[in-house]
């Protein structure tokens, strides 16, 4: 088992995946994405990209290693790109990212979660709060 902290480096990422596909869920292509809400959308987007590519850095090197299906360090350089290079984001890779790639990476970071130490009762807590309520489904499969 590996150490509890990876725990609140994995929900971090798991909620900001479900904040994702709530702001993009309603868009077909990448131009409608990037101009929707004078940018609002596209823009909360990238911020949660750049939380996802930080809390992937934190996650416990064996644990990832476990999981070389994901692209773990194109993760973190994206989150380098976004931070330092903001301007040139291009909205269809963005997108490309978020329909194509994140919900794989969402499916590995569940079955993550069972290799981290912690308790129930925590993952129950967290769940029924407001910053990781989009993870209800976590303690659903767990009934």
């Amino acid at each position: 088992m590996y150490e509890k902290k990876n725990f609140t480096y994995i929900m971090t990422i798991l909620e900001s995946i479900e904040k994702i596909f709530l702001y993009t869920e309603s868009f077909e292509d990448p131009d409608r994405f990037f101009e929707a809400n004078e940018q609002m959308n596209f823009n909360a987007s990238q911020i949660l990209l750049l939380v996802i590519g930080e809390e992937v850095k934190k996650i416990d090197n064996n644990l990832k290693e476990e999981h070389k299906g994901i692209p773990w360090p194109e993760i973190s350089k994206l989150r380098n790109r976004i931070a330092h290079d903001y301007r040139s984001i291009d909205p269809n890779i963005s997108f490309d990212i978020i329909k194509n790639y994140l919900p794989k990476l969402k499916s590995e970071l569940v079955k993550m979660l069972d290799k981290v130490s912690f308790e129930s009762a925590l993952l129950i807590k967290t769940v029924n709060s407001n910053q990781y309520r989009h993870l209800k489904y976590l303690i659903d499969e767990e009934e």
